[in-house]
């Protein structure tokens, strides 16, 4: 099955607009997707998807609780299903304090169990839970995780149970130390906790017309160090739009949402939107992107096709086959 974490060091990479193009994407193309939002900050997947109405209640349960073994609920009741079809637990308050949780329960166990504290398993509870006490692989097709950021226990628990990276970067020179403290997060996870894990791809994201941007663009896709599948364009409005829609950059485009003024005031409504081939052509590259992950890294068997459907416009196919193959002849 697919499982990866989103993650990038340095803000700024469309991490979790990625995160959610990639689980729409994959919806798409067949699967039964499940994203994790695990990060505490506003602006975030929850967001973006419309979900978690109890996340600032302390008394609600959510995946802290359940990650930390003292539930208040089923697992399942965590879970929501977006507009988009893709299944999401939403990120929670609780989340903010997760390392100052997990040492309490570090403390208390380990003195009823008479053990250092050196010797609990204490990044591996995401990867119990989800593997072992839950089983979500007998349910899910796809895991993604929007990570935290910040390289602490929630982020090394996600990384622990995933074992894989998709990684966006902005065409700069931010980007590329972005990538290389991923690759000292990534060594380090291995030396530490004695695991593999891998780098599925890293995404150039925001690339734009200026000279700098291309020579960055180039820079990443000709590497050899790692795939690099698909560069993104500078999209900024359809991006943005992404969170006046709540939902991917295919329905920003299909529902042809729009951030404009009106009565003095700036709001946001579907049928407004001028559809343009580049963005359409952002579409196409958004679905080769989840095509790689899911051939490529995980050797996944997906519906290549998806028809879009663009209201008050003509429907468009877009096939990851005809891509890949673009690719090979190009």
């Amino acid at each position: 099955m697919i499982r990866s974490v989103v993650y990038a060091e340095s803000g700024g990479t469309y991490k979790t607009t990625t995160t959610a193009n990639l689980a729409v994407a994959l919806d798409r193309m067949g699967l039964d997707v499940l994203a994790i939002d695990l990060d505490p900050q506003e602006g975030n997947l929850t967001t973006l998807f419309d979900a978690g109405e109890n996340r600032d209640d302390p008394e609600a349960d959510n995946i802290v609780r359940h990650i930390l073994e003292m539930p208040e609920g089923n697992f399942e009741d965590l879970i929501e299903t977006s507009a988009e079809g893709v299944d999401i637990i939403p990120s929670h308050d609780m989340l903010g304090d997760f390392t100052s949780n997990l040492e309490q329960k570090i403390s208390y166990e380990t003195q009823m169990k008479n053990i250092d504290a050196e010797d609990y398993d204490r990044y591996g509870l995401l990867y119990k839970l989800l593997w072992e006490t839950e089983e979500v692989h007998n349910s899910y097709d796809a895991i993604l995780i929007d990570p935290n950021a910040r390289a602490e226990d929630l982020l090394y628990n996600a990384i622990y149970a995933m074992r894989t990276l998709v990684a966006p970067v902005r065409p700069a020179g931010k980007g590329s130390l972005s990538l290389d403290g991923l690759e000292e997060l990534v060594t380090n996870m291995r030396q530490e906790l004695g695991i593999e894990v891998g780098l599925s791809c890293v995404i150039p994201q925001g690339v734009g017309q200026t000279n700098a941007h291309k020579q960055y663009r180039d820079q990443f896709l000709q590497t050899d160090e790692f795939q690099t599948p698909v560069a993104i364009a500078d999209r900024e409005s359809m991006m943005d739009a992404m969170w006046e829609a709540r939902g991917s950059a295919f329905k920003v485009v299909e529902e042809r949402w729009k951030t404009l003024e009106a009565d003095g005031e700036m709001v946001s409504e579907p049928g407004k939107r001028r559809i343009r081939d580049r963005e359409v052509e952002t579409l196409e590259t958004l679905w080769e992107l989840a095509g790689f992950v899911a051939t490529e890294t995980f050797d996944v068997t997906i519906d290549p096709e998806l028809t879009l459907d663009i209201q008050d416009a003509d429907t468009r196919t877009i096939s990851y086959e005809t891509r890949s193959e673009m690719e090979v002849t190009n």
